[in-house]
């Protein structure tokens, strides 16, 4: 009897990932920006401009890049780890912005699974059980200051 009923714990743990959760959320960059922590990590030398928005004229282009970021959803709200997995992202888009010179990333998408999202307002966000990821593609540039 034991050995049924491990033969059936086993089985129904194996589907489990199956059911796993993966909410696709569109969000505001906007929301991203306005962050006490967006204020306080991203200095301003280098501006975001996604896909499809108003953008000054390109000076430069000095590159495209991905930023592939994940955070800890347990015990938040989607759009709370949404927000800190985009910030992240920014942050990491910022420094090498600078390595490269650049002051601005333009033509930036979401890039979940090498899937384009483009909007002139909003990012993708994916939230699971555990983790909640945002992954943006983005043209490294030289715009006037």
């Amino acid at each position: 009897m034991n050995k049924t009923l491990l033969i059936a714990l086993l089985t129904a743990a194996s589907a489990f990932p199956a059911f796993a959760r993966d909410t696709e959320l569109k969000l505001p960059l906007a929301d991203v920006l306005a962050m006490p922590e967006a204020q306080e990590k991203l200095d301003g030398s280098v501006k975001f401009f996604l896909a499809g928005a108003p953008t000054p004229k390109v000076l430069e282009k000095k590159g495209e890049d991905v930023s592939n970021k994940k955070t800890n959803g347990v015990g938040k709200a989607d759009e709370v780890a949404c927000r800190w997995a985009a910030l992240s992202a920014l942050i990491a888009f910022q420094d090498k912005a600078k390595t490269l010179g650049a002051n601005a990333v333009v033509d930036l998408v979401s890039y979940y699974k090498k899937n384009t999202f483009s909007s002139p307002t909003e990012y993708e966000c994916h939230a699971g059980g555990m983790i909640v990821g945002v992954t943006l593609k983005g043209t490294y540039a030289k715009i006037p200051n």
